[in-house]
């Protein structure tokens, strides 16, 4: 089993601020993904329009601090897989859009990724994977492919988090909903959490498993004790 950072390194306090759109550090990460793709001029609009997208007003929890956790983790569970490149790169764009009173954010997510890809030269194959390894985090499906897997097990990594970061986590997602009136939204939510808690295992590659799946449970339980 690899030797992993505690939940606190993994979920680091401020961790949004990473990717500011003046930060080097967040250019360079992007600048290197596209390099890995055969892309030397990585799209700097692109990159500007996705942060200020990650901080629009509305988002308390699918914002740039989501975005920082999911790279971050990334780089730090060393899950296989076939092609890193389209995973990291797909989690750039993965809750690009975001508006929770709609239904089709992650389809719309797809198709701005298509669209760069395309203009930025990546053949066919490799945009569909891309497209489908965003679709995959509508959470309605298994994983087709490792890749998948991958990306998938870490948009739910936050799930694993320190009981702290957690029950932070839970207070941003009540924050995106608070249209919802509390009642309704209590029954919602309690439904999501069982429907995660009832699942044979929430991670489905062995680093993440390991890293998250434990820990997971603890605050799944925890979380749905809350909504009582």
């Amino acid at each position: 089993m690899t030797e992993l950072p505690d939940r606190t390194d993994l979920f680091p306090a401020g961790g949004h601020r990473n990717l500011a759109a003046s930060d080097d550090r967040g250019l360079a990460a992007w600048t290197r993904v596209w390099a890995e793709l055969g892309v030397r001029h990585a799209p700097r609009e692109t990159f500007e329009e996705l942060i200020r997208r990650y901080c629009e007003p509305h988002r308390a929890y699918h914002n740039r601090q989501h975005l920082a956790e999911c790279l971050h983790v990334r780089q730090l569970v060393n899950a296989a897989c076939q092609a890193p490149a389209e995973v990291d790169l797909a989690l750039w764009f993965h809750d690009a859009i975001y508006d929770p009173l709609r239904t089709d954010n992650e389809l719309r997510s797809a198709q701005w990724l298509d669209d760069v890809a395309r203009d930025n030269g990546l053949d066919e194959e490799t945009r569909r994977r891309l497209y489908d390894l965003v679709m995959v985090t509508r959470h309605d499906g298994a994983p087709a492919t490792a890749d998948e897997a991958v990306l998938v097990d870490t948009d739910l990594a936050i799930l694993g988090a320190s009981f702290e970061r957690f029950e932070e986590y839970d207070r941003q997602i009540r924050l995106e909903y608070q249209y919802v009136p509390l009642p309704v939204y209590r029954q919602k939510r309690r439904e999501v959490l069982e429907g995660f808690l009832a699942r044979e295992r929430l991670y489905t590659t062995a680093p993440y498993f390991e890293a998250f799946e434990r820990q997971a449970r603890a605050n799944l339980v925890r979380a749905i004790d809350r909504l009582d």
